[in-house]
C-alpha cells in the first residue's frame, strides 16, 4: 500500500495594508514606496471614477508597472458595494497563489478606510491579516481639504448617487481612523502651521514620510480594527487635549450640566463655524438619557444619537457593554449625573477659544432651569427633532 500523502501545511496569511486619502498625489506615493521597499508586494486599485458607466476597474502593479485591469459590474448601484463584493475575492486569490508577499490596497480617493478595514477583517478569515492602515497625506493641504464644504457629487467623487457626504467630513475620517499617516509633500510646501495642524487633529498618529527607510516596516506593524473602531466611537472616543501650538489651537470644553435645546439649536451655525473641526459627545436637557454625537468638519454638522448614556440603563445592562465603555463611562463618572458629559473639541488655525467657551456656556441651562428638575426639562421645546428624529 502507498503512503498517504503529507497533507499541505496551510499558506500563512497574506499581509494586506490599506492605504487610502483624498490626496491622490500622496497616496500614489506612498503606495509606490511600498512596492519597492517589499519584493513581491502587489498593489490593487479599484478605480470608482467609471460608475456613471456601471463599471468599476481594478488594476493590479508591482513596482514595475501595470500587470493586468479587469472590469467588474457596479452592485446595487453602489461603487463600493462593488468594490467590497470584489476586494476580498481577489486578495484571497492572490494568497491561495503563495507569490504576493504583500497586497497594497490604494483606495480609491473617497473610500473611507474603516469600511475596508472592517469587510477584510470579517471576510478574510485565516487568508488575509490586515497589517496596517496608512492614510497619505499633504500636509500643505490638510486645511484646504478640511474647510472644503462641497458635496462629493460636485467634485466628481461619490461613490454613489446617494452619496452625500463632504469632503471636509470624508477627509477628517479618512485621516483620524489611520495610526499611521504618510507624509508626502506636493508642489506647495507645508510650513508649521500645516504641521501644527496635523499633530492636533490626530495627536495619537505616527506620521512618517513616505520615503523614510522605516516607512514600510511601520505601515506593516500590525492593526486592530476592533481598538480603531472603539478609538473613534462617540461614547468611548480619544479626544486630543487642549494645546496651542504654531496659531493652531485645541479647545477641549467639558461640562456636566445638559444644553438647554433651543439655546444649542441657535447657536449650531456660529460653534460649527468656529472651528474648521469638531467632535465629541453632549446630551440635551429634554433627551437626558441620549447620548450624542457632534462630528463636524468644513462649516457642516452631524449631530446622531448613539443610544443610551450607561446612566440611563439598569445595572445589569452594564455587563452587556464593551469593556472599553464602562472603562470610558467609569472615567467620567459623576455622583449626580453619572456618565452624562458634556465633551466638545474644537480644533483650527486662529482659535478664538474665549468666544466658544462663552457661546457653549450660554446654551446650558440656567441655574433656575436646572433646579426645576428632570420632569421640567423634558417638557422644554425639542429644537432637535428635525435633526435627530427626520420624516422618513
Amino acid at each position: 500500500m502507498e503512503p498517504s500523502p503529507t497533507p499541505r501545511a496551510p499558506a500563512a496569511p497574506l499581509p494586506v495594508v490599506l492605504v487610502g486619502g483624498l490626496h491622490a498625489d500622496a497616496r500614489r506615493t506612498a503606495v509606490a514606496r511600498l512596492l519597492r521597499a517589499v519584493p513581491g508586494s502587489l498593489a490593487l486599485h479599484h478605480d470608482l471614477a467609471g460608475a456613471a458607466r456601471s463599471t468599476v476597474t481594478r488594476t493590479v502593479r508591482d513596482a514595475g508597472g501595470t500587470l493586468g485591469a479587469d472590469e467588474t459590474p457596479l452592485v446595487n448601484d453602489c461603487a463600493c458595494c462593488a468594490l467590497r463584493a470584489d476586494l476580498v475575492p481577489e486578495l484571497i486569490r492572490l494568497a491561495d497563489d503563495g507569490a504576493c508577499r504583500l497586497a497594497v490596497v490604494e483606495l480609491w480617493d473617497s473610500v473611507e478606510p474603516a469600511s475596508m478595514a472592517e469587510v477584510i477583517a470579517e471576510h478574510g478569515a485565516d487568508r488575509l491579516r490586515l497589517s496596517g492602515v496608512v492614510t497619505a497625506v499633504d500636509p500643505a493641504l490638510v486645511l484646504p481639504y478640511l474647510a472644503c464644504g462641497d458635496d462629493l457629487a460636485e467634485v466628481g467623487l461619490a461613490a454613489a448617487p446617494s452619496d452625500r457626504r463632504t469632503v471636509a467630513d470624508t477627509w477628517a475620517r479618512q485621516l483620524e481612523y489611520a495610526p499611521l499617516l504618510a507624509l508626502a509633500e506636493g508642489p506647495e510646501p507645508a510650513d508649521g502651521t500645516d504641521h501644527a495642524l496635523l499633530a492636533q487633529l490626530h495627536p495619537t498618529a505616527r506620521r512618517v514620510r513616505a520615503g523614510d527607510p522605516g516607512f514600510a516596516r511601520l505601515a506593516t506593524a500590525g492593526f486592530d480594527v476592533e481598538a480603531a473602531a472603539a478609538r473613534l466611537n462617540p461614547a468611548t472616543a480619544q479626544l486630543p487635549q487642549e494645546t496651542e501650538h504654531d496659531g493652531v489651537g485645541t479647545l477641549v470644553w467639558r461640562h456636566r450640566r445638559p444644553f438647554h435645546p433651543g439655546r444649542l439649536y441657535a447657536a449650531l451655525e456660529d460653534l460649527t463655524c468656529g472651528a474648521p473641526r469638531s467632535r465629541g459627545r453632549f446630551w440635551l436637557a429634554d433627551r437626558p438619557d441620549t447620548l450624542l454625537s457632534w462630528d463636524a468638519a468644513g462649516g457642516a454638522l452631524c449631530v446622531e444619537n448613539t443610544g443610551p448614556w450607561l446612566a440611563a440603563l439598569p445595572d445589569a445592562a452594564w455587563e452587556l457593554a464593551p469593556a472599553t465603555r464602562r472603562a470610558a463611562a467609569a472615567l467620567d463618572w459623576d455622583p449626580e449625573c453619572g456618565d452624562r458629559v458634556q465633551h466638545l473639541v474644537f480644533t483650527g488655525p486662529g482659535l478664538d477659544a474665549d468666544a466658544l467657551r462663552a457661546l457653549l456656556a450660554s446654551c446650558l441651562l440656567t441655574d433656575g432651569e436646572y433646579a426645576a428638575g428632570r420632569a421640567a426639562w423634558r417638557r422644554l421645546a425639542s429644537a432637535f427633532d428635525d435633526l435627530l428624529d427626520p420624516v422618513s
